[in-house]
């Protein structure tokens, strides 16, 4: 799986690309970064990617000029090229799945005000991971990456992790527990030592509604516009 970013603060990614699950799969070449300074794709002596908004207003906008130009140089056919930016679609558990099996992603970290609107005539789709506004798209793009790439053959050490984790299924995961047994007053289900594998897994059902219902109802099949009804 291969992810290029281009972005402003490629700085920024350096903690990211070398903790956890996430380093260890680039290290055993799984998993492919590579980083790319949008300023090295302006023509101008003073490297500029930002400008003032045509018909006035705050803050600056990416220039359209360095941003396509760093898109044609790096996306190859069969690429799908995300521009990361709040007003985007929402990444889903399904989208993610999606896009692990694309195998070659470009993405495009958004900054200031956003980017100059003739962009999207050369990407394939804008994301966003919540209803909130950040910084810049480097956040959201660390994100998008380990999400997609823990879904990459040979990451997880247990694939069988994925089958029951929350978004997976149609609920959120259910409770889990290990020792000690007590902590605090505080004791783990009965129905988890008795060792009855099918009254576990009625119990987990169970518990993953319950929790669903109280914590994320709008992910029930049952509820208007739930994500999984627009997923089948």
């Amino acid at each position: 799986m291969r992810f290029d970013v281009l972005t402003l603060f490629p700085d920024y990614f350096g903690g990211v690309l070398a903790s956890s699950l996430l380093g260890k799969a680039i290290e055993k070449g799984l998993v492919t970064v590579q980083l790319h300074q949008i300023r090295d794709f302006a023509k101008d002596k003073h490297r500029t990617v930002d400008d003032t908004p045509y018909g006035g207003g705050h803050g600056m906008v990416m220039k359209v000029e360095p941003v396509v130009d760093a898109l044609e140089a790096i996306a190859a056919p069969g690429t799908r090229r995300v521009l990361l930016s709040a007003r985007g679609a929402r990444l889903t558990q399904a989208k993610a799945r999606e896009l692990a099996a694309i195998g070659h992603l470009v993405l495009l970290c958004g900054r200031y005000e956003g980017v100059d609107e003739r962009v999207g005539a050369f990407i394939d789709e804008e994301l966003c991971i919540g209803d909130y506004v950040l910084s810049g798209g480097e956040a959201a793009a660390a994100v998008l990456i380990d999400a997609v790439a823990r879904l990459v053959p040979g990451v997880l050490g247990n694939p069988e992790s994925l089958v029951h984790e929350s978004f997976s299924e149609e609920f959120l995961e259910y409770p889990q527990y290990t020792r000690p047994e007590v902590f605090r007053g505080l004791g783990v289900p009965e129905i988890l030592l008795s060792g009855n594998h099918a009254a576990v897994e009625r119990w987990r059902r169970e518990a993953a509604l319950e929790r669903t219902a109280r914590v994320r109802p709008d992910l029930l099949p049952s509820a208007p516009g739930s994500p999984e009804k627009k997923d089948r």
